[in-house]
């Protein structure tokens, strides 16, 4: 190829260059910079933009301050691809403008595709083989642990049905799910409908639920406490209200909430009658009495929940009222009835009864 220079800007018509001097008059001052109001809005948006984002993590799904032995591995990978991603976009911008200046000053055609090859394929090439070389290796380590326990989550819309293996056999329970600290269990992932994702932010990554199969996704919490988790594949109307949380215990608390988790209700009184009359039982399952239906969430030990809803509301007289009455106004497209007619004095009944399953 010949050398020669680039003509004047004013005869280019080339895209490639037209980008790279757009991007330099925002720095110069050029025809294309913004002005006045609009290059301080600018300025300042990338900023308010960074710390909004940040914001965001915090709360029960902070995936920056791990509890799990999986997420602190993630949060550790994080940083590196961050840098990475920030030395790739330094980089390139740099040689961009440096093309430019070469191009400007009379460089040859050669001189500016070297930057361009450099800075814009090869550099990125490397950094990103790299990166992806490590994230590889972090994620394998992830899956390749043999686990303690196992706990089976179905997908439904939109709530979670959670099955334990106890040592009598299996506990079923729904949208809150109970982990000893400092041991891996591995769940086992499926959906009855659509296509959802479990994720724990704060103790692991995600993992799709998926119609037909059965996934798999170990973690190891290693702090106690209570996380949130949501669903993280739009799966309906009510997706974004699809929550569930995670509480790590130590490992004796655990094993003793797993005994009493397999127990029978305890609660008897008018409050089932009213629950059996009303039909509840045909879709919720009370173990230890004739409500066996096989649709809704298992309420055998409700009460001892912290939330209600799949992890909208929390276990209280109040919340539990009034979504009994007025469940579709709480969470749109929820598939259970409301009972805005039911008497008081037989919601007090129903409500005192649901409120004593521990």
């Amino acid at each position: 190829m010949s050398r020669r220079t680039f003509p004047q800007r004013e005869e280019r018509h080339d895209d490639t260059l037209a980008f790279i001097c757009r991007f330099t008059d925002r720095r110069t001052g050029g025809p294309y910079a913004p002005r006045g109001r609009h290059a301080i809005f600018r300025l300042k948006l990338a900023p308010l933009s960074a710390t909004l984002l940040l914001a965001g993590c915090s709360g029960p799904h902070n995936w920056l301050s791990g509890a799990g032995r999986e997420a602190m591995r993630i949060e550790a990978l994080f940083w590196p691809l961050l840098i990475g991603a920030g030395l790739i976009w330094t980089a390139v911008m740099t040689l961009a403008v440096v093309a430019y200046r070469t191009a400007e000053k009379g460089g040859t055609e050669r001189q500016v595709r070297a930057y361009v090859v450099w800075g814009g394929v090869v550099f990125p090439a490397v950094v990103l083989t790299g990166l992806l070389a490590t994230g590889l290796l972090t994620l394998r380590g992830i899956a390749a642990q043999p686990a303690a326990h196992t706990v089976a989550v179905d997908g439904e819309q939109w709530w979670w049905r959670v099955r334990y293996e106890g040592p009598e056999g299996p506990v079923v329970s729904a949208n809150e799910i109970r982990l000893p600290r400092g041991e891996t269990v591995r769940f086992e992932l499926t959906s009855d409908d659509v296509i959802h994702s479990f994720w724990a932010p704060a103790i692991g990554g995600k993992m799709d639920l998926i119609p037909g199969r059965t996934t798999q996704l170990t973690l190891t919490p290693e702090k106690t406490g209570s996380w949130g988790g949501i669903c993280a594949e739009f799966c309906g109307s009510a997706h974004a209200q699809m929550l569930f949380r995670l509480v790590v215990m130590e490992p004796e608390a655990y094993a003793r909430w797993l005994a009493d988790e397999a127990r029978p209700a305890q609660a008897t009184g008018p409050g089932l009658e009213v629950f059996l009359d009303e039909g509840c039982g045909a879709c919720h399952s009370i173990r230890g009495t004739k409500a066996q239906g096989p649709v809704g969430p298992d309420l055998t030990h409700f009460a001892g929940r912290e939330t209600l809803g799949a992890g909208i509301r929390p276990v209280s007289r109040t919340a539990l009222r009034n979504w009994i009455r007025y469940p579709e106004a709480i969470k749109p497209g929820v598939r259970m009835p409301g009972y805005p007619d039911m008497p008081d004095a037989r919601l007090d009944r129903l409500v005192d009864y649901l409120m004593a399953l521990k």
